[in-house]
């Protein structure tokens, strides 16, 4: 189930980048304190990508991420690097060590795949609700009612409308 529900935020937030120009991609919003919605979407993929790209070492350190500006800047590209993701995702569970400097102090903290992959789904879901804010001001862009919305909510939600 964890794959579909990744799959499935990364399929909304494609939907909503086919709908966007690059120029209202990498536009500074006020609503994002600043920052794009390109800004926002790199975020979602890189991390991804670090999981990824570190699967094989065993070794994840989010903060050393690409920083890669054509994700925040180009829509297509952004849209293939998703993509990519999606392909990529699908891995055997295995433990994984993170790695993170906090204060000045570098920490490592024993997890597994699974966990890592359920954490970039909140992470991805959590940025969408972000984007989302960004997105309600323009009339002609259209969004679900779920996207950004946890799936613990959407299912709290229809057990209420029953």
């Amino acid at each position: 189930m964890l794959i579909p529900s990744i799959n499935n935020s990364l399929d909304e937030l494609t939907e909503l980048l086919s709908q966007l120009s690059d120029e209202e991609y990498s536009e500074v919003c006020f609503e994002l304190s600043g920052s794009s919605i390109g800004e926002h979407t790199r975020h979602i993929v890189e991390m991804f990508q670090c999981l990824n790209r570190n699967y094989d070492s065993g070794i994840v350190n989010y903060d050393k991420r690409d920083r890669n500006k054509q994700i925040q800047t180009d829509t297509h590209f952004a849209i293939l690097m998703i993509l990519d993701v999606k392909n990529n995702i699908s891995k055997e569970n295995k433990n994984i060590e993170l790695q993170q400097l906090i204060d000045g102090e570098s920490i490592q903290i024993q997890s597994n795949y699974y966990r890592e992959l359920l954490y970039n789904l909140e992470h991805c879901i959590h940025h969408q609700a972000l984007i989302k804010v960004a997105i309600l001001k323009s009339e002609k862009i259209t969004v679900g009612s779920n996207f950004g919305v946890a799936r613990s909510t959407i299912e709290y939600r229809k057990q209420c409308v029953q």
